[in-house]
């Protein structure tokens, strides 16, 4: 008799009803958007305030350079000695002073300008300055020299460079971008659920192996069905929770942002209020939207799921494994390694080689071994990877599902029976050989 589905709902039944699932499913979202909350909340505080720096240029270059902006204020000082001028930057609001010190000739201020502080400056501020410092002395400088600043300011010449295949499709570095995007998203997701659920599945088993109430379970069970029905059972309780983060997430965002008056913008809402302001990035925004359409979305969107699944199910077992092998947490770190390296691999080669090359050689081998194939396939599928590669892939990644489901049941055989002993890689070898 096939008991696959009545072990698939208890071990649902015993995730989802747990305490500390329950739990975790109501406070993970709590904390994140409190935490969100506070970086919004400080962010916010630090928008609105509005720094003074104060100015003593003894060499006379830098005059007319530091404008008051909304953030910044400039408090520029005049026919006062350095001492006098540290001691009034000092005793008022300012967050420090900038001195620069008298030269003969532009070309040798470069080096006696001086920052005085209280506490040392952020790396943004003194770069922002000796921006503002350098823009201006180059311009007095090609003056000097005759330049018409207006003459190469008019030669400057923008080049967009249009991209198109050789069938006619048009593409452009925003398209890049998106596709980078939504490649590097995919192979992330799968890389964290695997990690978090994967060692759910691993604790189950060493759980039910420690509390011996395995023993009673095998006697009528195959361990083949036991071990796949904690595998899919414990995944969908892990997409219940998924699911329940997303819609108290969502909630509390809004509430937050309603009740206390924090203003939590995501990266789209700023880069849409800034587009309705300049026209040039209302064109960028744009082509972003253009970009997103023009990736092949119903080809993503089942290669992911596909891939997704088959990913998971493939660690997972090996999970499984793992939890049945062990008595305790503490002696899974010998075996966790090899599982958790070719993971890494993959998040490696795909953000350090998809990117670049996404259809060179190591790009390509590597979307085709099963271990590496869920990411580094799902980061190259939204550059265009032929449907034939996709369905090879697919393919060899399943069959290495199944022989290692096989391959785990053999070890989960004997595992979830053996306590008090700390197994070696020899002696799994023996227990496959069973």
């Amino acid at each position: 008799m096939n008991h696959l589905p009545l072990i698939i709902k208890r071990e649902y039944l015993t995730k989802v009803k747990n305490k500390s699932f329950i739990v975790m499913t109501i406070l993970s979202p709590l904390i994140m958007i409190a935490l969100i909350s506070v970086v919004a909340y400080l962010s916010q505080l630090n928008n609105d305030t509005v720094r003074t720096i104060t100015v003593l240029d003894e060499s006379g270059f830098a005059k007319g350079v530091f404008e008051n902006t909304d953030k910044t204020k400039y408090n520029v000082l005049e026919n006062m000695s350095l001492s006098d001028a540290k001691v009034l930057a000092k005793e008022s609001s300012s967050i420090g002073l900038l001195h620069i010190d008298r030269v003969e000739n532009i070309q040798t201020i470069s080096n006696h300008g001086k920052f005085y502080s209280e506490e040392s400056p952020s790396l943004s501020l003194i770069s922002d300055l000796e921006s503002k410092l350098e823009k201006k002395l180059t311009n007095v400088m090609l003056l000097e020299n005759g330049v018409d600043l207006q003459m190469i300011n008019d030669s400057k010449i923008r080049v967009n460079i249009a991209q198109e295949s050789f069938a006619g499709e048009k593409t452009s570095k925003i398209d890049s971008v998106m596709k980078l995007a939504f490649g590097g998203a995919a192979g992330y997701l799968l890389f964290m659920f695997i990690i978090i659920y994967g060692n759910m599945i691993m604790r189950s088993v060493i759980e039910e192996k420690t509390s011996r109430i395995i023993e009673v379970i095998i006697s009528s069970v195959k361990p083949i069905q036991l071990m796949l029905g904690k595998i899919i059972g414990t995944s969908l309780a892990g997409i219940t929770q998924f699911v329940i983060w997303l819609v108290i997430g969502g909630i509390l965002l809004s509430v937050v942002s309603i009740i206390f008056g924090i203003n939590i913008q995501t990266p789209q809402q700023e880069m849409m209020e800034k587009a309705m302001a300049n026209p040039e990035l209302s064109m960028q925004v744009q082509d972003l939207i253009n970009a997103f359409f023009h990736l092949p979305l119903a080809n993503l969107i089942t290669a992911f799921i596909l891939f997704f699944i088959g990913g998971y199910l493939l660690y997972s077992s090996l999970y499984a494994a793992i939890g049945a092998a062990v008595d305790n947490e503490t002696d899974t770190q010998q075996f966790m390694f090899p599982i958790i390296m070719p993971l890494i691999l993959a998040v490696y080669i795909g953000f350090f080689t998809v990117i670049e090359d996404p259809h060179g050689t190591v790009s390509t081998v590597f979307s085709f071994i099963p271990f590496t194939s869920p990411v580094v396939m799902l980061m190259r599928i939204p550059f265009g990877v032929p449907i034939w590669q996709q369905l090879v892939s697919l393919f060899i990644l399943i069959a290495t599902f199944m022989f290692t489901v096989w391959f785990a049941a053999k070890i989960y055989r004997v595992g979830i029976l053996m306590y008090g002993k700390k197994p070696t890689y020899k002696e799994l070898i023996k227990w496959i050989k069973y």
